[in-house]
């Protein structure tokens, strides 16, 4: 497993970097001081002479020291940092809120509100431990959605630079020279130059190549979304999940269709700010970030799980797109009629407010649990601490509830839901006692919540075993 102090391992880095190993994309920054350049480790350019490399825990570190991007390896296109899951310190809460837009809409000064903390705290703390502050790590985020337009899309490069959140067009013009080395027209030629034609993508319609690391389990996934779709909120087929999504500025519509080594990602925005958000939480909710050979390391190492973990490699965690949502379908039975919208691949409607659940007369329990979020007495969001959201939780929901909740919405890896039907039949049809389940989390911590996953998948019909893994999985519980 990655320890939060991987970049400042110069030794071990610089094996990754010679190895080009990809998995540890996303996870550390090389920069090369002879070059003025910043890469991604698995970057295929020449290796540089390790006296000449330093390395940084974020882009926007890199670039606070000077160094622009890579146009070869482009290291802002690689999966997140599975740390910002892993861990629940301040750091890696700020991140999560940061990649949602919280910058762009309320500033620093709504991101330490969202945290608990003064804005010279928060800036003090990320400076430590990531190498630069709110508005530098801000910055690295808006650059990346910027590119992401210039290259996917064929918007005037003054409507890229408000949509991806930069106050001025001459703001965006700095930023991308000094990010990427070139002005945002050339960025536009070369990306063009590269496909050898023009992006058929037009007004709000904008296709994606979303990154993993891999082996990635797209079946899991699609099974659980079919089996917990909402009839015109989502459409499940077996090759692509789609659904709405209601966003800081508008709606959107978003597609996903698995490939081997990516997620095409389909989005059509009512407003282009939200591009960045959308794409957070779309790589969120299908967890994208995640280490899966870290998870295979430790649970292919138990006896009665590595059968399951080799016939089913690469198991997600399915995440959410928005914390209020993933609360409320908990204990909703009915979802009662959202909003809608232009429908697209089989979605018309948006998943309904808080608000309009707690007038919908549907019961205590969720009438009382729709109001305290619509009146902003519970907030459930991707920043909030764990202990303190789950504490918050269970004055409304029971314990179950809220474990399920903490796993989906903060993607916090380490929660085994004992109490989950799915879960206890798969740990009885291995041969372990649902209620000893407690205890054999010890050996799977800090990947329980996975550990859960590939029970709840064992516990389905036709969950994918051939005969020979079935064999091997009897040989583990005899």
């Amino acid at each position: 497993m990655v320890t939060e102090t991987l970049w400042r391992d110069a030794e071990r880095c610089y094996r990754v970097v010679t190895a080009r190993d990809s998995r540890f994309d996303g996870q550390f920054i090389m920069a090369v001081r002879t070059t003025g350049i910043y890469c991604r480790p698995s970057c295929p350019a020449s290796t540089p002479k390790v006296q000449n490399v330093r390395f940084f825990p974020t882009s926007a570190a890199a670039q606070a020291n000077g160094f622009r991007a890579c146009r070869r390896c482009l290291p802002d296109a690689v999966p997140g940092s599975p740390d910002w899951n892993v861990r629940a310190d301040l750091a890696a809460r700020a991140m999560r809120l940061i990649s949602d837009g919280t910058v762009e809409r309320e500033g620093v000064p709504g991101l330490a509100r969202r945290l608990g903390y003064s804005e010279r705290q928060l800036g003090r703390v990320l400076t430590a431990e990531l190498g630069a502050g709110p508005l530098a790590l801000a910055r690295a985020h808006r650059a990346h959605s910027a590119r992401l337009l210039i290259e996917m899309s064929g918007l005037p490069l003054t409507d890229v630079a408000f949509a991806a959140g930069f106050s001025s067009v001459r703001q965006f013009n700095e930023t991308i020279r000094e990010v990427f080395a070139t002005t945002p027209s050339q960025l536009r030629a070369f990306a063009a130059s590269r496909r050898g034609r023009q992006s058929d993508v037009t007004g709000t319609r904008l296709s994606l190549r979303l990154p993993f690391r891999p082996p990635f389990d797209a079946s899991g996934l699609l099974r659980f979304f079919a089996d917990n779709a909402i009839p015109d909120v989502e459409e499940v087929t077996s090759e692509s999940y789609a659904r709405t999504l209601r966003l800081a500025h508008g709606t959107g519509v978003v597609r996903l269709t698995p490939s081997p080594d990516h997620v095409r990602c389909e989005l059509m925005l009512t407003d282009l700010r939200d591009l960045g958000s959308a794409v957070s939480r779309v790589r969120r909710l299908l967890d994208l970030d995640a280490d899966p050979v870290a998870v295979t390391r430790v649970l292919g190492g138990d006896p009665v799980l590595a059968p399951l973990v080799a016939a089913m490699p690469g198991v997600r965690v399915p995440g959410a797109v928005d914390g209020e949502e993933v609360l409320l379908r908990a204990l909703l039975r009915e979802v009662p009629l959202g909003e809608e919208v232009p429908g697209e691949w089989g979605v018309t409607r948006l998943f309904p407010t808080a608000a309009q659940i707690a007038k919908a007369g549907l019961g205590e329990t969720v009438t009382g649990v729709a109001a305290a979020l619509a009146e902003g007495r519970l907030d459930v969001h991707v920043g909030r601490e764990a202990a303190e959201l789950r504490a918050e939780l269970l004055a409304y929901v029971d314990a179950s509830t809220a474990d399920h909740v903490l796993m989906r919405v903060l993607g916090a890896p380490d929660v085994l839901l004992t109490g989950d039907p799915e879960v206890r039949r798969g740990a009885e049809a291995l041969g372990l006692a649902p209620d000893t389940l407690g205890e054999r989390a010890r050996a799977w911590t800090p990947w329980c919540s996975y550990a859960g996953r590939y029970l709840a998948l064992f516990s389905l019909p036709k969950h994918g075993l051939g005969d020979d893994d079935l064999v091997a999985v009897e040989r583990r519980r005899r």
